[in-house]
């Protein structure tokens, strides 16, 4: 265990975010049944009065965690965004984003084990939904892009939007679970193709 200095923890942003990654690591690496804040502590090379500071209670910290995970993620994903030259472009980065990177994906493992809970209070069931919710309207603003301007079809957007989520959700699902098909494929380049196929605006190859 690494020896802390308690007179040189870091403070603001900087203990905040070195707490949250190092729960995003400890979860995704133990879960969350046996999860205790001295793990987290070790982890961020902090006290464990200084992790209960940030994080109150055991109870709120899956959702504490969940919720900065995904603002720092689309903070890079808006970021990404504007560098892209077209809604084409702007869907083949949503569909980076949505995806976990590989089998070992910590923010995915983070997202598992939070739906994984099986009860949620209402403040609980607010947060989570507002999340869920913030990727249908970001794929809603691509396609409704795509189709102003022509370079989509003109799909009924609400009901796209919600078989397109729940085909990355299915095959974030495999890809985390290790799924043999996807070890020489990618699972990116399926989804983005199946997509892509069905915005094509007829008459176009």
């Amino acid at each position: 265990m690494p020896t802390i200095d308690r007179k040189r923890q870091p403070s603001g942003d900087e203990a905040r975010g070195r707490a949250m990654r190092a729960a995003i690591s400890v979860i995704a690496e133990k879960g969350t049944a046996g999860l205790r804040m001295s793990d987290i502590a070790e982890r961020a090379g902090m006290s464990t009065g200084h992790i209960l500071y940030h994080f109150g209670k055991k109870d709120r910290l899956l959702l504490e965690v969940l919720a900065w995970s995904q603002a720092d993620l689309w903070a890079r994903f808006q970021e990404a965004v504007d560098l892209a030259a077209s809604p084409a472009e702007k869907l083949d980065v949503f569909v980076r984003f949505y995806l976990p990177s590989g089998q070992g994906d910590e923010r995915y493992a983070l997202w598992t084990q939070v739906l994984a809970q099986q009860h949620h209070d209402e403040a609980g069931r607010r947060i989570l939904t507002g999340l869920l919710d913030g990727w249908d309207e970001r794929l809603d603003a691509i396609l409704r892009e795509g189709r102003d301007l022509g370079q989509f079809a003109d799909v009924e957007l609400p009901e796209f939007t919600i078989r397109a989520v729940a085909m990355l959700s299915g095959l974030a699902e495999d890809v985390m679970f290790g799924r043999a098909r996807w070890q020489h494929a990618s699972a990116h380049a399926f989804a983005l193709a199946a997509l892509t196929r069905e915005l094509r605006p007829a008459g176009r190859a």
